[in-house]
């Protein structure tokens, strides 16, 4: 079996290669710590993939909280989970910020609307921002809290990016992420935009533009930030280039961005910052 490291590489260099491309530009040191939190984003994100009812979901669920919770020094058999329990406890990250990051997961077990903008950006704060502020507390702690409240925003227009590129896959399952308050605005039902009817592309453009107000937001702020926290926030620098995309093809996701592209966006972030 491969070593830790390499098995938390191949998770994340496959299952989320923008995270994984942040990694890259952070202190060698700290790449492992940063590679278990991507990690177990990602097999806690796929979880809806891998089951056929919320059920068996939720439980899966449970069991990371119970492997989160679990006495110091406890294995659990689950290279992921031993490897993110170092990380909570070498780096003395927020267990109640954990268990309200998988509460927020439950929503995506099931095909329950998403009542309103406020909504959506709790979820975004607690999956996407959440991830943002334990990279950074990973990296320098002290700057992390200093600079916590641009994690949010960070954090909503990464998440309201990649929820957007995942519209067809969403619609395919009956799933819906666009808030009805957005959906209303647009004149139409989650209905009529889960089979693509008419006014669904002004849906999108409108959850679009909440994403660009959370990108103006933190990049307002993120010229403050410190070379040491630039990893942590490198996942939200693609966001912009993802919203472009989308806007321009609102119901398949957009094109995706090229491996060059990423690859230039995360060097001139990670070099110049924002």
């Amino acid at each position: 079996m491969a070593s830790t490291p390499d098995h938390l590489t191949q998770i994340v260099r496959s299952g989320d290669p923008e995270r994984w491309l942040s990694v890259l530009y952070a202190p060698e040191d700290r790449r492992e710590a940063l590679l278990s939190l991507y990690a177990f984003n990602v097999e806690v994100a796929r979880i809806r993939d891998a089951v056929r009812e919320p059920l068996p979901g939720e439980i899966r669920l449970q069991w990371w909280r119970d492997a989160i919770a679990a006495p110091a020094g406890a294995m659990t058999g689950n290279p992921v989970a031993d490897s993110l329990r170092a990380t909570i406890a070498t780096c003395d990250l927020p267990l109640p910020a954990f268990d309200n990051m998988l509460e927020a997961r439950i929503f995506d077990l099931y095909d329950d609307p998403m009542p309103d903008r406020t909504t959506l950006e709790g979820y975004c704060g607690e999956t996407a921002g959440a991830l943002i502020q334990f990279a950074a507390l990973v990296l320098d702690r002290e700057a992390a809290m200093a600079h916590a409240a641009l994690a949010g925003h960070a954090g909503c227009a990464q998440a309201i990016a990649g929820l957007l590129r995942l519209l067809p896959v969403h619609r395919a399952r009956g799933q819906c992420y666009v808030p009805a308050d957005i959906l209303a605005a647009a004149g139409i039902d989650r209905d009529t935009f889960l089979a693509g009817g008419p006014g669904s592309d002004r849906a999108v453009s409108a959850m679009a533009a909440l994403g660009r107000e959370h990108v103006s937001a933190f990049e307002r702020g993120a010229g403050a930030l410190p070379a040491s926290l630039r990893p942590a926030y490198l996942p939200a620098a693609f966001a912009g280039a993802h919203l472009s995309r989308i806007e321009a093809a609102p119901l398949d996701g957009g094109r995706p961005l090229s491996a060059l592209r990423r690859h230039w966006i995360a060097l001139r972030k990670a070099s110049r910052g924002w």
